[in-house]
């Protein structure tokens, strides 16, 4: 049986907390941004950032590891953010030793690439947080947002329970980062939310949560490291998220399937799916095209889970993961979707 997640510990205002590039060194590229994250983290949280040798300098998987291991053995740490997600973190995660992680089980939070460390985490029983790229949410003018805010200090002080409400708008257009002057004091439009979609919503399920960005686990699951017995995931709110690679309704369905065809899907007994981020600043697509992705997108998983689990609870348009605003939701902790009352509650 899987391991019953280790829940971190909460923190306090003055604590050090490490800030790391385990997939691409943001920092290095876009050094005004990061410093920007950096007194954000100062001042509207109270804590005290910890750079290391590979923060802001593109490094080995090893390197990555190594730092990785050092920001968890040091006890003065307690918390680990990453600066942003990349393409290759499955790369560092054959370097890692579980020792130092499960020893001292520090909030770890992350998306989108990093959800091969969150996943290297839950094969380990540590638990951790799906969210909060400080070079993506704290460089920006507007701040980070209320609802990464509240989810944020729910996580990382409070504890408690969180409704993870729907916003009426949302963003997904980006600042070219290249343009210091305009990424430090611009903005990106908003748009009317989507909302949210409730499939088969006559039940309560309560469970710890697993899942992540698609393709990303896609790759685990290729990879064939890091997964454990089907038969683990019973039971488990199944986070899913796609990014700026906006793969196709086609290309969604057959990943979905090949988890299908593991054996995994029938065993989440609910789903949230993340609003899909259906624009890019390297490939922009016009407004009027992009509720169409994400309808396309909203089909292609429900005939997943109509061939392998159709008696599946799931749940579109959720605020996580490629979007923004974006809730921080727990990762191996617990999650309530409650398809009666249609509210999704974060248990911190």
């Amino acid at each position: 049986m899987r391991p019953a997640p280790i829940r971190p510990p909460k923190l306090a205002a003055g604590d050090r907390v490490a800030v790391l590039s385990p997939s691409f060194a943001a920092p290095a590229e876009f050094p005004a941004l990061h410093q920007r994250a950096m007194q954000r983290l100062r001042q509207d949280f109270g804590l005290v950032p910890v750079e290391f040798p590979t923060t802001r300098r593109h490094a080995s998987p090893q390197e990555r590891a190594d730092d990785l291991m050092a920001a968890y053995a040091d006890p003065g740490n307690r918390a680990v953010f990453a600066t942003i997600g990349g393409n290759d973190q499955i790369t560092v995660l054959r370097h890692l030793d579980p020792a130092p992680f499960r020893a001292d089980p520090k909030p770890f939070f992350g998306y989108s690439d990093n959800t091969n460390l969150l996943n290297w985490l839950w094969y380990h029983g540590v638990g951790a947080y799906h969210g909060m790229s400080t070079q993506v949410f704290l460089s920006r003018a507007s701040g980070p947002g209320p609802e990464l805010s509240a989810s944020l200090r729910a996580a990382l002080f409070t504890g408690g329970d969180l409704e993870i409400e729907p916003v009426a708008e949302f963003r997904e257009d980006e600042l070219d980062w290249a343009d210091t002057e305009a990424a430090l004091t611009g903005s990106v439009p908003s748009y009317p939310s989507p909302g949210r979609v409730w499939h088969r919503a006559g039940r309560v399920v309560s469970g710890p949560t697993w899942g992540g960005n698609l393709e990303i686990l896609h790759g685990t699951l290729a990879a064939n490291r890091w997964m454990r017995p089907v038969e683990d995931y019973a039971g488990c709110v199944l986070l899913l998220e796609t990014s700026e690679e906006m793969p196709s309704a086609t290309e969604v369905f057959e990943m979905l399937r090949n988890f299908g065809e593991r054996g995994l899907l029938e065993h989440f007994p609910a789903v949230l799916v993340g609003t899909a981020k259906a624009t890019f600043i390297h490939s922009p697509r016009p407004v009027e095209q992009r509720a169409a992705y994400r309808e396309q997108q909203r089909e292609a998983v429900l005939k997943a889970f109509a061939a392998y689990h159709p008696e599946a609870m799931i749940v579109f348009g959720v605020d996580f993961g490629h979007i923004d605003p974006q809730w921080v939701l727990p990762y191996g902790g617990r999650m309530t979707v409650d398809g009666v009352a249609q509210t999704i509650t974060a248990h911190y």
